[in-house]
């Protein structure tokens, strides 16, 4: 049986992970009486947003395609985060947005996000989605062959011509072939476009623009090859008078979450061995996050966010367009010499920085584990995302700091009347046990983390989403703003 991780111990057991913090953020952290303000006015949790940093983001990739000298376009992943206040910020800079459902594009065209500035990539697109987008001239991206028959069965009646895009997968990649659910087969897709574009006109009310392709996972080499091989199809389909005027790689693009890659070393380090009994467990009944044991081995592997990594953002997309094919020539080489516009489709890595959730303390408790349980207003849907866990500290504004307190490790649990709820799965330390009403600020949650699989079970009400100014003097609650 693990020995039970007391107050003093857990200073030496726990490893901790640093997240990165934005000065904003820094900046409400040191002002408790604003939290405590926006908490009382519209209730726990609430995701507190900062556009500052989307912008940023913006130019962070803007600047590495000017590097090249290439013609792009970077389209926010609206689906990543519902505020709309985004999608303004986007239409005010001037890039453009990714919609995945009928309401994300109805919100786009009804705030004037110019139409060329809009794509739709839904992975089920039904008629009203595709006529809202047709009629209003917004680019589809199609998935298969049925789509492209409802597509020109709308076109045709509304007697117009549907641009479209074709989404591609199955690309070659050292000797395999990479799977997606996604898009049509790179193997078959030429001759489809030449005959059903072209030789028979199947599709005459359909206007072939260009291609798409989205990748699992975060290899840079996948996606420069899978770039090439797209460029590639884009030469063999000029011969044959089709112009691809862009190819959009998608998103996926990595960001990173922590300050130090020693302490992510250490966790993956000190979880293996927790897992193989070899240290007390640091994480809710030991769970591996990936890793388990199996007759008597250690197998698997993490199955999260690498939320350390060194290949983020500008230096990710740096590496996709300067893989080379076997002449040599990049990936943006080849771009710029066929005149093909490179888009992306950020999310997560376009709202890096821009975001906090914020919860108060609503109870402790010890466990018939004897584990401290500190349940939070909120739940676990307010913070999930397709990750095992969020792996970063959070922050504490403790109402009466204890400067000769023991530290204590805990477990945050959510507020739906299901064992799983737990919060973070990872044992977190903090310098003393939180109080009632002690707030406790989650960094960096804006990505995927607030909405992606939020409900309202329980009939508990959806978090409020404010929104801090762009230009404030002192920060005080009146400097914020519900999206």
């Amino acid at each position: 049986m693990f020995k039970e991780i007391t107050n003093t111990a857990a200073t030496n057991i726990l490893p901790p992970l640093s997240p990165i913090v934005s000065p904003w953020m820094e900046e409400l952290i040191d002002h408790p009486v604003v939290v405590n303000e926006l908490l009382e006015k519209y209730g726990s949790p609430i995701n507190i947003h900062h556009l500052t940093p989307f912008h940023d983001n913006y130019h962070t990739y803007k600047n590495i395609f000017e590097s090249f000298d290439l013609r792009h376009k970077v389209m926010f992943a609206r689906k990543a985060n519902k505020c709309k206040e985004f999608v303004k910020a986007a239409k005010e800079s001037g890039f453009g947005v990714d919609t995945a459902s009928y309401k994300e594009l109805e919100e786009c065209l009804e705030i004037g996000v110019p139409v060329e500035n809009i794509v739709v990539t839904a992975a089920v697109k039904n008629d009203d989605l595709l006529r809202l987008a047709i009629a209003n001239d917004v680019l589809v991206i199609l998935d298969n062959e049925d789509e492209c028959n409802l597509t020109k069965a709308i076109a045709k009646e509304l007697n117009k011509k549907a641009k479209i895009g074709i989404r591609i997968s199955g690309f070659h990649f050292q000797g395999d072939k990479l799977y997606s659910r996604f898009g049509f087969d790179i193997d078959t897709v030429f001759d489809f476009i030449k005959s059903k574009f072209g030789k028979f006109n199947t599709y005459s009310t359909l206007e072939y623009c260009g291609l798409h392709f989205h990748l699992n996972g975060y290899s840079t080499e996948q996606r420069g090859t899978a770039l090439l091989a797209s460029l590639g199809l884009a030469e063999k389909l000029s011969a044959y008078n089709f112009q691809t005027q862009f190819i959009d790689m998608g998103g996926g693009l990595l960001m990173n979450y922590l300050e130090n890659k020693s302490e992510w070393e250490d966790f993956e380090n000190t979880l293996k061995a927790a897992v193989k009994g070899q240290h007390d467990p640091i994480t809710f009944k030991n769970n591996g996050l990936g890793y388990e044991m199996i007759d008597g081995e250690l197998k698997g592997k993490m199955k999260v966010y690498p939320y350390y990594n060194d290949n983020a953002k500008a230096n990710f997309l740096r590496n996709v367009l300067t893989h080379k094919n076997e002449q040599g020539q990049t990936a943006a080489e080849i771009a710029k010499a066929q005149n093909i516009e490179l888009r992306i489709e950020p999310g997560r890595s376009m709202l890096d920085q821009t975001g906090i959730t914020v919860a108060k303390v609503a109870f402790r408790k010890q466990d018939s584990d004897g584990e401290w349980l500190v349940g939070l207003e909120m739940n676990m849907t307010q913070m999930h995302s397709s990750s095992a866990d969020f792996l970063l500290d959070p922050k504490v504004i403790f109402n009466h700091p204890d400067a000769e307190a023991n530290p204590v490790g805990v477990y945050f649990t959510g507020a739906y009347c299901l064992e799983r709820d737990i919060l973070l799965q990872r044992k977190i330390q903090l310098p003393q046990l939180p109080a009632i009403g002690d707030i406790i600020l989650f960094l960096n949650t804006a990505g995927y983390m607030m909405h992606f699989f939020e409900s309202e079970a329980h009939l508990f009400d959806l978090a409020k989403n404010v929104i801090l100014k762009e230009n404030y003097s002192a920060l005080s609650s009146e400097n914020f703003k519900l999206d």
